[in-house]
């Protein structure tokens, strides 16, 4: 099997590197319309079921890309968390760093991909990596973000998949996790754009403060919108109301 990563204007496959054009597009099956940029000093990582571009200031990715698709359903298969291999330890949170984040802030293990969408693919453990995780307030985690997500998937059908792709927003100062030993920043909130392959689409936007019982569809937002509060450039994307009744809204 082979997972790649690009590293500053390196791209790497296992142990060998060759150069590439840092402003070149980037393409992937995670992303048919085309990758969002991945900012300079990031490390673009290429898993089996999702895209991210991960920041090593933050210890966060910037953003994540996936692909929705009924074949990947499944029973949950359970948490086991782990570095992803690819990344330095250095460049995410580590395990023991979410400790008492729950007790102490209410904050939740948020995966950016969720692992309930991959849960029935061989490469499940994919979603587990640290890398996609980001803490998440316990109600937003449990309440509209995970209700988005869960249409999201009764929005797709057999040869019929929606695109995602998310990530963090920082627009205000948050606590930082109690027992994390490195510098790292905790979101404000977190974006989504929810596609069709030919970019037909919607976006959301929710902070972290988002009651648990809030109705997901009234968390819509214009993509330019999430493009003004994110650092890196998105695809482009066509507004969409198909797209939201897809989602129940």
């Amino acid at each position: 099997e082979i997972r790649l990563s690009l590293v500053g204007s390196e791209m790497c496959i296992r142990d060998s590197c060759i150069a590439f054009n840092a402003k070149a597009d980037i393409l992937s099956v995670h992303c048919p319309v085309g990758c969002p940029s991945s900012p300079a000093g990031n490390d673009l990582v290429f898993n089996h079921v999702y895209a991210l571009s991960n920041n090593p200031s933050t210890k966060f990715a910037d953003w994540v890309s996936y692909e929705v698709d009924i074949v990947n359903f499944g029973a949950s298969p359970g948490r086991n968390w782990a570095s992803d291999p690819l990344l330095d330890d250095t460049e995410t949170l580590e395990k023991k760093d979410y400790k008492k984040a729950n007790s102490t802030l209410n904050i939740d293990r948020g995966h950016q991909a969720p692992l309930a969408s991959f849960a029935g693919s061989r490469y499940w453990s994919e979603l587990n990596y640290l890398s996609n995780i980001t803490p998440q307030a316990e109600g937003l985690n449990q309440g509209a973000w995970k209700n988005l997500e869960d249409a999201v998937r009764k929005g797709v059908k057999f040869r019929d998949s929606l695109y995602v792709i998310t990530g963090p927003i920082y627009k205000k100062a948050m606590k930082p996790l109690p027992e994390a030993d490195e510098p790292h920043t905790i979101p404000s909130g977190f974006f989504k754009i929810i596609y069709e392959p030919k970019g037909n689409a919607v976006g959301f936007i929710m902070t972290q403060d988002t009651p648990r019982n809030v109705n997901y569809c009234d968390k819509q937002v214009a993509i330019s919108t999430i493009q003004e509060d994110v650092t890196f450039k998105l695809p482009v994307f066509k507004e969409s109301n198909s797209v939201l009744s897809r989602l129940g809204c």
